[in-house]
């Protein structure tokens, strides 16, 4: 080897614990060693104050709902239909390739009706579209001051789960697995289920639940809604659960003596993986075994909670899943980039919706698992108040708007029955309590008993947090 590869080769930390393994070993003897490296040797850094939130079921509404005809009610716009936006208002601001080349920005305000609802404060005002969350308006706590760095999809998705619009950082799952660790060792600490809407699909990466630079213990784990919720959950013909277990000792073995060797953390992550999946295998069919649900349960998520794949039977598999002892349960429901006929797609993704989520709720009220349950509903950022494409009385889309949107949150310690934030009476700019993507995320962090600064990995030669170098804790949404 060429004198300066080899000189860089030898100040690299994976070098020099490599060639001192022996002597590690015998002062620690060789048992010791083996349980640090062994699955569950790595302890959870734990809340480092008492938490107000246990576990995090998030529901994502991918693509971008649009909050103009969901809960941001602005009637006065009726007046202003097919007027152009203002410039005064606009300021020129950044546009998304689909409107660039627009030459007028017609406002198109929403044409449903909106009630008010009783949320223990003001009220709150909500679609006709979401009867059934209109119920429980109570116990929820909206946000109508989110906005966001980024403008399209991808980089928005990614910003909204890892903090940062780049690709390879652990996703929010991640970090809650990583800090509070497992409360059922039988179940992922973070699981996945997605379901599809009606609209425009947009792209779903595995990244978005990765683990990034994270053990890989610390991803994900996708619950399939056809088949076998994991791929190979059922052993092959002819292998009983016995051969399995020797199989898995024997893996282990060898294992064990890689992880001495090189002390690649991985190693042990992948050893856990193996012992998690073999407990999976007894675990999860009786998680998708609804025979236990009693028929007024089912009611409360509507007519397909037991029809696998849909939105409502993911929701009933968020509760099962979250009294089951798992930290992150992360729900994707596409089809919400309604750049055009948003009317129509907007009934479907609702009446898919709705029901389900407010069963959820009221749900985990009934089982005493909402006070320390954190429920989150976002997308990834909202819509604008002018028309994309053509406008009619009957027909309107809308294009991405990153710089104001609706999101809300109920039960594991937020104050229920408000509302937080403002936006102009366009519904284009916040002019009230702004809250950021890394403020929400160090406030979801706050409430399950962490300093957002202060939970960190050490990579590439710094501590990385989910917060990035930005975030403040909105103390206001606190109960």
């Amino acid at each position: 080897m060429h004198p300066l590869p080899r000189h860089a080769l030898d100040l690299t930390r994976r070098h020099f614990f490599a060639c001192t393994a022996g002597s590690i070993g015998a002062a620690l003897g060789k048992g010791a060693l083996a349980s640090l490296l062994a699955p569950g040797g790595d302890r959870p850094p734990g809340p480092h104050f008492a938490p107000r939130a246990r576990r995090v079921i998030y529901l994502h509404m991918e693509g971008a709902p649009s909050q103009l005809d969901l809960f941001d009610h602005k009637p006065d716009l009726r007046a202003r239909f097919d007027q152009d936006l203002p410039e005064s208002v606009r300021q020129g601001q950044r546009l998304t390739g689909m409107t660039s080349n627009q030459t007028r920005f017609p406002i198109a305000p929403s044409r449903f009706e909106f009630t008010r609802h009783d949320n223990r404060h003001d009220g709150v005002w909500i679609s006709e579209l979401m009867p059934h969350l209109g119920k429980v308006a109570h116990e929820l706590c909206f946000v109508h001051s989110m906005h966001t760095e980024a403008i399209n999809h991808e980089p928005a998705l990614t910003f909204f789960q890892t903090g940062s619009q780049q690709p390879g950082r652990p996703s929010f799952g991640s970090w809650v697995g990583y800090g509070l660790g497992s409360a059922n060792a039988n179940l992922p600490t973070f699981v996945v289920l997605i379901t599809q809407g009606f609209g425009n699909m947009q792209a779903l990466s595995a990244r978005f639940w990765d683990s990034g630079f994270l053990p890989s213990e610390h991803q994900g784990c996708k619950l399939r809604s056809t088949g076998d919720p994991v791929l190979y959950l059922q052993d092959p013909p002819g292998v009983t659960r016995s051969d399995r277990r020797r199989l898995l000792d024997l893996c282990g073995t060898l294992n064990a003596a890689e992880a001495e060797r090189c002390l690649d953390p991985e190693v042990a992550a992948r050893m856990a993986q193996h012992e998690m999946a073999f407990r999976m295998q007894a675990a999860v069919p009786e998680l998708a075994d609804l025979s236990s649900e009693d028929p007024a349960t089912l009611a409360l998520y509507g007519p397909d909670a037991t029809r696998p794949g849909t939105f409502a039977s993911a929701c009933l598999q968020a509760r099962r899943l979250a009294e089951r002892g798992v930290r992150f349960v992360q729900l994707y429901m596409r089809g919400w980039d309604q750049h055009e006929n948003l009317p129509g797609e907007l009934r479907q993704q609702c009446r898919a919706t709705d029901q389900p989520v407010a069963g959820l709720i009221t749900d985990l009220r009934q089982r005493g698992l909402l006070d320390d349950t954190l429920v989150v509903w976002a997308g990834e950022f909202g819509r604008t108040v002018y028309c994309q494409g053509r406008l009619t009385a009957e027909n309107y889309g809308r294009d991405h708007h990153p710089r104001c949107f609706t999101i809300w949150l109920a039960g594991g310690g937020v104050k229920p029955g408000i509302t937080y934030g403002r936006t102009c009476d366009f519904g284009y700019h916040i002019v009230e309590n702004p809250v950021s993507v890394h403020d929400l995320h160090a406030t979801l962090l706050h409430l399950l008993g962490f300093d957002h600064t202060r939970l960190t990995w050490f990579h590439q030669g710094r501590d990385f947090r989910l917060t990035d170098v930005a975030g403040r804790v909105v103390h206001d949404l606190l109960a």
